[in-house]
């Protein structure tokens, strides 16, 4: 399938595999490339920029196929050594970059001097616009479906989508809520060029986390997720257990004068317990409400070859099918022009 996101990154088949703490290692992230997606390494989840070197020539050993790697800003005391990270993407020869966070605009001249392309995460039209306008090569719409950080504003990928369509003129993906080739077919026509999948992809043989967190995901329905960090306008989607309802708990006792510190517990240094150890009750991890779509744990290259399978087939079969040209009506664009 050729899109502009295919061209752009030089993929076979539109299906980004998002950055995902704990999660975004080498073997997941080159299942993905081989499978003809593009794989992505949380650069993170590796503590100095001299083990993310170390991933990204691991990964180069899985794979001849382009990989990106993911680089969340956040606000900090004590902030990641972003200039060592961004050095390592460099000499390990990373052609592409997921941002997420903050604005990444200090960052983008070193990286496009180095010819790598950029796709920054948001989850707002203005934030796509913004990213449009420091030089992002692409973004990734994150509507409030999503696991991890749905941002503050509440709109839905079936409103989010057409609304960046409207006013974006480069590409971007579509993220949250993304499972299958419905998924994938329903984002194109909505505008995107390419679908973003995390919870999915954890629920993957290669996925390198604990099977308890796998079953989980294929246990859960739609309905299992919940926002947590709301009152802190830190919002994050998590899959629902005994630590997230003591967190939600906590929320409604203190109201306002929460801090993080009150909830540190639930959610500080909780991943590596859980995607490792497979202890499901040890705090609040990213999930999306996509969790209610998964019901099995392929291999990468059978999820991915199931995906284009079924895209291919709605495309051809089921809404060519559909189709009843008629010579009164024709179909205009919507204007690329950003809104007054």
């Amino acid at each position: 399938m050729k899109t502009r996101i295919t061209e752009l990154f030089g993929m076979a088949h539109p299906i980004i595999q998002g950055g995902m703490h704990h999660v975004g290692l080498a073997e997941l992230a080159a299942a993905v490339s081989n499978a003809g997606g593009l794989g992505i390494i949380t650069g993170l989840t590796q503590r100095t920029p001299e083990l993310l070197a170390r991933e990204i020539a691991r990964c180069r050993t899985m794979t001849d196929k382009p990989f990106g790697v993911n680089l969340t800003f956040l606000p900090s005391v004590n902030p990641p050594d972003y200039p060592g990270y961004v050095k390592a993407i460099i000499d390990g020869g990373v052609k592409v970059v997921e941002t997420a966070g903050n604005n990444p605009q200090q960052w983008l001249p070193a990286l496009k001097d180095a010819g790598i392309k950029v796709i920054h995460k948001c989850t707002s039209v203005r934030h796509a616009l913004k990213a449009q306008a420091i030089g992002c090569d692409a973004v990734s719409v994150d509507g409030f479906e999503c696991g991890g950080h749905p941002g503050e504003d509440d709109v839905p990928n079936f409103i989010l989508l057409p609304r960046a369509a409207e006013a974006l003129k480069i590409p971007f993906v579509a993220s949250g809520g993304m499972a299958d080739g419905r998924s994938l077919v329903a984002a194109l026509a909505l505008g995107a060029e390419g679908i973003n999948m995390g919870t999915r992809f954890i629920a993957t043989q290669e996925a390198p986390v604990h099977d308890n967190v796998k079953r989980a995901i294929v246990a859960a329905s739609e309905l299992d997720t919940r926002l947590v960090m709301r009152p802190l306008r830190n919002t994050e989607r998590v899959l629902a257990n005994a630590a997230v309802e003591r967190l939600l708990q906590k929320e409604r006792e203190l109201g306002a004068a929460i801090t993080f510190a009150d909830i540190a517990p639930e959610v500080a240094g909780v991943y590596p317990r859980i995607m490792q150890q497979g202890d499901m009750e040890a705090g609040a991890w990213s999930c999306g409400m996509v969790a209610g779509l998964i019901h099995d744990v392929p291999t990468v290259q059978q999820l991915i070859d199931s995906i284009m399978a079924q895209a291919n087939a709605l495309i051809s079969e089921r809404l060519a099918g559909m189709a009843r040209p008629s010579p009164h009506i024709s179909f205009q664009e919507p204007s690329k022009e950003a809104p007054p």
